[in-house]
């Protein structure tokens, strides 16, 4: 009986070899051995809690029972997911039993082969310590129209094993080629995509941007790139993943100035991404509850007609339009109830918001409207006012 062994000793690759030993000695275990290169590797990343590797070698056989020795040190190799799979051979060979070694980072298959001579065969196992992170760069162009999007994966390796040359696969975009080197972290350009629509947005919202002057009720206002995640916005292939984007915006001088970071949401096709700039220091949002009526309905039961007051402001010297998002369960906390309940709600006939409720971004327990503010006049802005008024139904 012949025992093939492979060994991983320190993040050195585990590799085949046919040992041809005398009877007596056979049944020994080998320690130490010069171990030849893998024939190719697949790194799959695709998955975010676990990477799966699958190595092929070509292994030389001897007619009879061998034994094929796969062992492992200071690599998180999960031995519970280890397979072993003859893809390829001239000749019948099976796998007879496989059996753990006690104490040691390792495992023996018992293989039967019909003749002498190579087969060609997978290993594959689940190997903690190997991950991978997404990146985005965007810059947009001085008009602030499009933009250009990069997609960067990062490779971590901390798992005490190195790959020559490795097939990665990270779940998006092609398959590339690389080696991946013990206890590095390479970072690759996997995506790139010019002239992406976008939509600049100002946004207020009391709960979720707070307010930049709370005596004062001077609501706070972000901008936002909006990315449509489609074919017609140039983009639409496929999902884009979690990760950290730099955002940039062309100067019209040749180079670009940096906005800020934001992290951007996963992204299926057909939804859209959505990446913080800063905050608009020259629109001035002030809300305030201006009128809050109680009407009983019956016993303790009483429908609150709520009216919210908006004056606006833009300093700006183009015109821009404002979306106002109203949660509405905070504006019942405003009001002073406290309830578990979900809110049921009406719009209210003093609502003066042109085109009214946004009922495609509005929800159960939010309120979306829009207004479009007129550019300064010279130093002035023109002050405009608008109303939101809700019915909150069956309160008690």
């Amino acid at each position: 009986m012949n025992r093939i062994p492979i060994r991983r000793l320190l993040g050195l690759s585990a590799l085949l070899i046919v040992v041809v030993l005398p009877a007596a000695t056979a049944q020994a275990r080998i320690k130490l051995i010069t171990l030849p290169v893998r024939d190719r590797v697949e790194v799959r990343l695709d998955h975010d809690n676990a990477t799966l590797v699958e190595e092929q070698r070509e292994v030389p056989l001897v007619q009879g029972e061998n034994q094929v020795d796969f062992s492992w040190a200071n690599t998180a190799i999960d031995p519970n997911t280890i397979v072993f799979r003859v893809v390829k051979a001239d000749f019948d060979v099976n796998v007879l039993s496989v059996s753990y070694p006690p104490g040691e980072n390792s495992l023996v298959w018992q293989v039967s082969s019909a003749k002498s001579g190579s087969a060609i065969v997978r290993i594959s196992y689940l190997l903690g310590n190997l991950s991978k992170t997404f990146s985005y760069r965007a810059v947009a162009g001085h008009d602030e129209k499009v933009l250009t999007l990069r997609q960067y994966v990062r490779v971590n390796n901390s798992a005490n094993e190195s790959f020559d040359t490795a097939n990665v696969h990270v779940g998006i975009g092609d398959t590339f080629t690389r080696p991946i080197g013990l206890s590095e972290t390479k970072e690759l350009l996997i995506g790139k995509f010019p002239n992406v629509p976008i939509v600049k947005t100002y946004t207020v919202n009391p709960v979720e941007f707070n307010y930049i002057d709370r005596p004062m009720n001077k609501l706070r206002v972000p901008m936002h790139y909006v990315i449509h995640n489609d074919q017609r916005h140039e983009l639409g292939t496929e999902a884009l993943p979690f990760g950290k984007a730099r955002i940039f915006q062309e100067d019209g001088r040749g180079s670009s100035a940096f906005l800020g970071e934001d992290w951007g949401d996963y992204t299926a096709v057909g939804d859209t991404m959505k990446l913080a700039i800063g905050v608009a220091r020259d629109i001035n949002v002030v809300r305030t509850i201006d009128k809050v009526e109680n009407k009983r309905i019956a016993g303790n039961l009483f429908n609150y007609e709520v009216t919210v007051k908006y004056e606006i402001e833009n300093f700006k010297d183009q015109a821009v339009r404002l979306d106002l998002e109203e949660p509405l369960v905070h504006l019942r906390q405003e009001i002073g109830h406290h309830s578990d309940r979900p809110v049921q709600w009406d719009v209210g006939d003093q609502t003066t918001f042109p085109g009214g409720l946004d009922k495609k971004e509005s929800r159960v327990d939010k309120a979306v409207f829009h207004a479009d503010l007129p550019a300064r006049a010279g130093d002035k802005a023109e002050k405009s006012t608008h109303y939101f008024q809700v019915i909150l139904r069956n309160e008690w």
